[in-house]
């Protein structure tokens, strides 16, 4: 594979030193990047059998980004990353309600895709988040509660293995894989392509309540107690974060029924009397408005627990620690899980820790060179994730943010499913090539 190729038969390869080569290593996360031998474009499944291929035969280490939100172990001066993000065509069958999704889309291209059926997929609050990334590490979306983890609505893969392989998953096509992929990461291979199940939702009501903690504190409390009431139909989160020097709390919402039936769900929260209220009815296509979280490249390190429960005055100090002030600007998100989160799907997968109802997440915005500042971060984060020893399961892969041996909370998976994934990991790498998004343990 040369410095640069372009032969139509090949993938198109970049070395360091070529504008090409820094614009496809890019990603979302400006704290860390890959710094590869080369980056392989590939523009479909036969570019990504070729690049692996050859890296293996070089015994290379090899890395995928598409768009590069959760990357977790970059490569540092050598192997090869193949970068998928021109493989993102989106098919719809609105016959069978499903999606094939390339490797490179991201979930706004599912989505419109999907709307002009009336359906809708189960993606999560930044539509700019690769869906195919997103789903290998399960996936807690707008409608989770309801719907349960992406993973659990995948129907079929396609994978390149280490040794140059391109093989179909599903239930009946290597099993132990479709059990594996589906919530248990990218250690097995490279994900050219999925089939997923869409949902029948060409609506929601959905946005956000805003409030001042500093003249609402109640609302902590309120949300909390609230979330118990709700039914499976109701997706909510709470992130409390730094305004202009005002500490406010924004809490989610994401409802999949009528207008009126959604204002007298949501009435305890507005008799608190939000500074903003921007719930409404709309298309799911228009579903960034519910969380409106920044789609502009950053620099962040971030972890998160499971949780059976939240202890509420705990929760009041972790977000009282966090307020604007501090030398490092954390956000923490709290989001309510349950409902159709806590059943397995008929065809078992990899996701673990069903039985948390609460996902606590703390990321601090950092800068992107400043190494203090990152440990500052995660000093912040060990402090605020650590102590729910009591109440605490695990944790999830997908609001994992930063290096591995840097983590401070809980485990993805438990035991069982660990040691599944790691013979699984083992058999298809037994040489340890792959770098994905985020390591079994």
């Amino acid at each position: 594979m040369s410095a640069t190729t372009t032969d139509a038969a090949s993938p198109v390869a970049y070395r360091p030193g070529s504008a090409e080569y820094d614009e496809h290593r890019a990603g979302f996360q400006l704290r860390e990047r890959h710094r590869p031998a080369h980056v392989v474009a590939a523009r479909d499944t036969a570019d990504v059998v070729a690049a692996v291929r050859h890296a293996a035969e070089s015994c290379m280490p090899i890395a995928v980004q598409a768009t590069g939100h959760g990357l977790a172990d970059p490569l540092a001066g050598e192997g090869v990353l193949v970068s998928t993000r021109g493989m993102d065509s989106v098919v719809v069958d609105p016959d069978t309600g499903t999606a094939r999704v390339g490797a490179g889309a991201r979930w706004r291209d599912v989505i419109e895709a999907a709307a002009r059926y009336d359906l809708a997929p189960l993606s999560g609050s930044m539509p700019g988040v690769g869906a195919v990334s997103y789903t290998l590490g399960g996936g807690i979306g707008l409608m989770a509660r309801r719907y349960g983890f992406a993973a659990d609505h995948v129907t079929r893969l396609e994978l390149v293995t280490v040794d140059g392989s391109l093989l179909t998953v599903s239930e009946h096509e290597k099993p132990d894989l479709f059990w594996a992929l589906r919530g248990g990461g990218g250690s097995f291979g490279v994900v050219t392509a999925l089939e997923m199940a869409l949902m029948p939702v060409a609506r929601l009501v959905g946005g956000g309540l805003t409030f001042d903690l500093g003249e609402t504190p109640d609302v902590v409390s309120t949300w909390l107690h609230w979330t118990a009431t709700m039914p499976p139909e109701m997706t909510s989160a709470m992130t409390t974060l730094d305004v202009s020097e005002r500490h406010m709390a924004h809490v989610q919402i994401a409802y999949l029924g009528s207008a009126a039936e959604a204002d007298e769900l949501v009435a305890p929260l507005r008799a608190l009397k939000p500074a903003y209220d921007g719930l409404r009815e709309i298309p799911y296509r228009r579903s960034d408005t519910v969380f409106s979280e920044p789609d502009q490249p950053h620099a962040y390190v971030g972890d998160n627990v499971l949780l059976r429960a939240i202890d509420e005055e705990r929760l009041r100090d972790a977000i009282a620690a966090s307020a604007p002030g501090r030398s490092v600007r954390s956000i923490i998100s709290v989001r309510h899980l349950g409902g159709a989160l806590s059943t397995p799907p008929r065809v078992p997968n990899a996701v673990s820790h069903r039985e948390a109802n609460y996902l606590l997440c703390v990321v601090g915005v950092v800068a992107p060179t400043t190494e203090s500042n990152a440990a500052s971060a995660r000093a912040l984060q060990d402090e605020l994730l650590s102590g729910w020893s009591g109440t605490a399961v695990g944790s999830s892969p997908n609001f994992t943010f930063g290096r591995p041996d840097r983590r401070t909370a809980a485990e993805p998976f438990d035991a069982e499913r660990r040691d599944r994934l790691l013979r699984l990991a083992h058999e298809y790498d037994p040489a340890g090539l792959l770098h994905p998004s985020f390591v079994i343990a």
